[in-house]
């Protein structure tokens, strides 16, 4: 898919984290830059009105929607392992991605690309029965649905083997380990919060289609799609900047069923 997607590139935020009346992220902002959304689907954080208010947002300002699933674990923001058997996986899965297609046919809209969240997505980057799980669940609701899987893992080998459009992702405000997996977020090098210094990391990806570890262990990879995260206190910038940077150097950012690959 490199080839067919070359100077193009999508950025898509994980969004929708709020909860009852505490709110999570900037999610307004964010989504006047990136160009696809990971929507919260209630198992991690958000609820039905939070997801409404969500989706209108992405309809708002052109922006695709995905289903970003986790686990059941709201007072952890699904950040703490669980071990699932592979049919309560599949079921959450369903559940999660179908309360979101409901909430996007409110609006007219289509649910159209998956990304497992937090721990779910880390283990799960890891662990072939896992992504196989997932992957067989949202094919069996909308073999359609392109997967946003963590570059060079288990996620896209099973996405691509269930018969799935997979979009290869890399993170703009996360360091890597030699093993090409994101570094935890409890070691103090684990985010990049200085603007500069991610749309540094990003050009680098992009331009020679690699990861590099912390240590400069380079790891060759497909990036269609670079995450920025919505919440914190430098998200906005570090956010708009990755996409300025971007578009300065001559590469369109669109949302991912844009994407040339992708395209019907």
């Amino acid at each position: 898919m490199a080839a067919t997607n070359a100077g193009f590139v999508n950025i898509n935020s994980d969004l929708g984290e709020s909860f009852g009346p505490w709110v999570m992220g900037n999610d307004a902002e964010v989504l006047k830059i990136v160009r696809s959304a990971n929507v919260a689907c209630g198992f991690h954080a958000s609820d039905p009105t939070v997801m409404v208010d969500t989706v209108k947002l992405c309809v708002q300002n052109g922006v695709s929607i995905g289903a970003h699933p986790g686990f059941a674990d709201l007072q952890g923001f699904g950040r703490r392992a669980i071990n699932l058997t592979v049919k309560e996986l599949e079921a959450n899965i369903a559940y999660q991605l179908g309360a979101l297609q409901a909430i996007a046919a409110l609006h007219g809209a289509r649910v159209t690309h998956i990304k497992p969240h937090g721990m779910m997505g880390n283990m799960s980057a890891e662990s072939a029965e896992m992504s196989e799980a997932i992957c067989r669940a949202t094919k069996a609701i909308d073999r359609d649905i392109i997967f946003l899987a963590q570059a060079n893992t288990e996620q896209g080998k099973a996405a691509r083997k269930a018969g799935l459009r997979v979009a290869e992702e890399v993170f703009a405000d996360r360091t890597y380990t030699d093993a090409g997996f994101l570094t935890p977020r409890k070691e103090p090098n684990a985010m990049i919060k200085d603007a500069a210094q991610a749309v540094a990391h990003v050009r680098r990806m992009v331009d020679e289609q690699a990861i590099y570890s912390t240590l400069g262990k380079r790891l060759p990879c497909q990036v269609d799609s670079i995450c920025v995260h919505g919440d914190g206190p430098t998200a906005v910038t570090v956010a708009q900047a990755v996409r300025d940077g971007l578009e300065g150097a001559g590469i369109r950012v669109v949302p991912l069923p844009e994407m040339p690959a992708f395209r019907h």
